[in-house]
């Protein structure tokens, strides 16, 4: 497994890879931190990631191989559909997984999502609008909506 950080304007973000994919991306601690072993898929993931925070790339092409149930495979698959600068509802994901009534298991799902911000977890709201859970804090949730809004997208209805 190789391991690399990347140092984001919303906190240090901690890259795990085999030799062929990303497997995990998440905001770290830096007591976490562990020795560097880099590879060139994580190389590519923080390459995409500074040009996603400099407001200059709007979707990912790293290979992901998250690992996890094959509901959660299944929700994750709906959260890179949903696009740079979009929102949707719980129950948005769970129609469009043809489950209605797995809102709950889809907000389990979307919070044990292990690659954030490439799979875009944040981009999910509550039916209302407002901010729901995020396994990185709403604090980064609100700065990663925002921040696609400076960068074209308008948070208005």
């Amino acid at each position: 497994m190789h391991i690399d950080y990347f140092e984001s304007p919303i906190g240090s973000i901690e890259l795990m890879a085999t030799d062929e994919s990303l497997v995990s991306l998440v905001f770290d601690s830096p007591s976490q931190s562990q020795d560097v072993r880099t590879n060139t898929i994580l190389q590519r993931a923080k390459q995409q990631l500074n040009e996603y925070f400099s407001g200059i790339r709007q979707t990912f092409d790293v290979p992901l191989a998250a690992t996890g149930t094959q509901f959660q495979q299944q929700v994750w698959r709906q959260l890179l559909e949903i696009p740079f600068g979009e929102t949707r509802s719980y129950r948005d994901i769970a129609l469009s997984i043809k489950n209605p009534k797995a809102m709950r298991a889809v907000g389990s799902a979307n919070s044990k999502n292990p690659i954030s911000i490439i799979v875009p977890c944040h981009r999910v709201i509550g039916s209302s609008g407002t901010l729901t859970g995020y396994a990185g804090g709403l604090g980064r949730k609100a700065w990663l909506l925002e921040h696609e809004a400076a960068n074209g997208f308008n948070l208005s209805p």
